[in-house]
């Protein structure tokens, strides 16, 4: 029986449900490339029904000699990979990827004076095998893969410019490949929608990957002379994610991690579409225990400000498996960030603890994030749990990790916080949540919830007053300026844009007389300029947004660059139109 990913568009949901038929798996003795295609689809399934093991198990016996076996594997290694953060896990998926780019490789064409397309339009699409053509695909989409685990795995500024390379090819691949599909229309065959859809994807990710990357970080890559656009790649994604082939899942999930993340982190600040939320319900649909779309279900719900029913999602997603425990710490760290809207200190103070025990990620984040919790709780309870707040603080700068030779900004960040609040007084019990909040776009999530964002300005209110009361003369005009900072933020999503635009301002206004926060300067004309955007005035924003290209060697500078790129070039589409 031939299994495949139905086309996900109303009424077209034509083959059974997909339930636990295979308990063994049996092994199979041929594999054309119909039959690994099918039986891709089956380890997929098994993927998506929390199988994770199966699922690995069967695709292993032929990814050296299949080119979707190879590609699927490796994509599930990587996934691993990045789950656990394990140096083993993350060289396996780096030798399954390089292992996928050679299959792949085998089975391209051998002789390429001319590319696919210029051949095809000189010669016909019999000129070319149709292995050969999938192959040239999965094999820009391994280079994709290849790229993405080398941010992970080597600290070498030269693989880093080699992704970039990578890159580049994957683009030039996808593109010839798409030419090709546009001079064959008539072309039928069995595995042609895996090529439409393959295409589809792999050009998505590319264009909404470079949408994201500052032409300056382009051409440090070594991209030069691509760009990305973003709503392009939406467009593109979408359509892959609503049809039927292998690749339609990753193209669900890159949707629902752009969505969920990417846009919250670095996106501008206006309403987005429920297409993607409506696309997804329909596959939590088809695989309702699937831990990842509920997980992506639990995110949902934060989004929107309900996150009592987040919780009880999150806490089925933690029960519903127990082989990829690295699921779970997500999880975990989605739980702490609910209960810190809520000021649910002690709850908080439990997940941030457990993510320390167990998780590989960032013990630095993890142990600021205990300590910030401390801050806001009675002194018993740290004695109740045997911990010290100032030893947790100066512990963050010991547990930071290095990626490509340096220190990750946000743990650079953290860092840094932890000395000056283990090493001072006279700063607001509140300031660290506060701070760590802003640094990780909480404020934004909570917005849904206005009666929420109150509270929070109320208490940024009553540190104002505590700090004006008995002030840290070294710190006081950093500490109120964060606080100005967050309060105009508060502001902002409360709609009172005019007191909003006087707090940002006056944090500028303090550039001078800052001593150690630098930062909060460059965000607040990013706040600013986001502010005038959404009353419309794209002169304003413009022009308060271009001020950030000003200044330099600040904490998290590349997200900020990221975000005011992204706004510039939304700004700059809309004013077209």
């Amino acid at each position: 029986m031939e299994h495949e990913f139905t086309s996900f568009s109303k009424g077209e949901d034509k083959e059974d449900k997909f339930e636990d038929a295979y308990e063994i798996i049996p092994a199979a003795a041929t594999m054309d490339l119909v039959s690994s295609l099918e039986e891709c689809t089956t380890g997929l399934y098994l993927f998506l029904n929390n199988r994770f093991s199966d699922a690995i198990h069967l695709l292993y016996p032929w990814s050296k000699n299949s080119i979707y076996h190879a590609l699927i594997y490796s994509i599930l290694m990587v996934v691993k990979a990045f789950l656990t953060f394990d140096p083993q896990d993350i060289e396996i998926g780096m030798t399954a990827t390089k292992d996928a780019l050679r299959v792949c490789n085998n089975f391209r064409r051998k002789s390429r004076v001319l590319s696919f397309s210029r051949l095809v339009s000189k010669q016909g699409i019999k000129a070319i095998k149709e292995e050969e053509l999938h192959a040239e695909v999965c094999y820009a989409e391994c280079l994709m893969l290849k790229s993405t685990v080398t941010f992970i795995q080597d600290d070498s500024m030269f693989s880093f410019l080699k992704s970039g390379i990578n890159i580049g090819l994957s683009y030039q691949i996808y593109k010839d490949c798409q030419q090709v599909l546009t001079q064959i229309p008539d072309y039928q065959s069995k595995t042609y929608r895996h090529l439409v859809g393959g295409i589809k994807f792999g050009l998505g990710v590319l264009n909404l990957l470079l949408a994201l990357v500052p032409p300056r970080t382009l051409k440090i890559l070594n991209v030069v002379g691509y760009s990305g656009d973003r709503e392009v790649g939406l467009t593109l994604l979408h359509e892959s994610a609503s049809e039927s082939h292998i690749n339609n899942i990753f193209s669900v999930l890159v949707l629902l991690f752009n969505y969920n993340y990417l846009s919250i982190a670095f996106g501008v600040e206006k309403n987005h579409s429920s297409a993607v939320e409506n696309l997804f319900l329909i596959y939590l649909q088809k695989f309702p225990n699937c831990v990842i779309l509920k997980f992506f279900h639990a995110r949902f719900s934060m989004l929107k400000g309900y996150f009592k029913h987040a919780q009880l999602t999150l806490e089925e997603c933690i029960l519903i498996q127990n082989e990829w425990k690295q699921v779970q710490h997500l999880c975990y760290w989605e739980l702490m960030w609910c209960h810190i809207f809520l000021l649910e200190w002690k709850q908080a103070y439990h997940y941030a603890h457990v993510l320390f025990q167990n998780s590989r990620w960032s013990k630095s984040i993890y142990s600021f994030a205990k300590a910030s919790l401390l801050a806001v709780l009675p002194p018993d309870f740290a004695k109740s749990v045997s911990e010290d707040m100032s030893s947790l603080f100066l512990s963050v700068d010991s547990l930071r990790i290095r990626i490509l030779g340096t220190s990750v900004p946000i743990e650079k960040f953290v860092a840094e916080k932890g000395q000056r609040y283990a090493t001072t007084a006279g700063w607001f019990t509140a300031q660290p949540i506060l701070e760590f909040m802003y640094a990780w776009s909480g404020f934004r999530v909570v917005s849904q919830k206005l009666e929420l964002i109150s509270t929070w300005l109320s208490i940024i209110d009553k540190g104002e007053e505590l700090l004006q009361e008995t002030p840290n003369k070294e710190y006081v005009i950093d500490d109120i300026s964060l606080l100005n900072l967050l309060k105009g933020l508060c502001l902002k999503y409360l709609g009172k844009y005019s007191m909003a635009e006087y707090y940002f301002s006056h944090v500028i206004q303090m550039e001078k007389l800052l001593k150690y926060d630098h930062y909060l300067v460059p965000y607040s004309y990013y706040e600013l300029g986001i502010l005038y955007y959404l009353k419309g005035d794209y002169a304003s924003a413009t022009k308060t947004l271009e001020n950030i290209k000003n200044y330099k060697d600040y904490s998290m500078e590349a997200r900020l660059q990221f975000r005011a790129h992204i706004a510039l070039e939304q700004i700059a589409k809309e004013k077209v139109i």
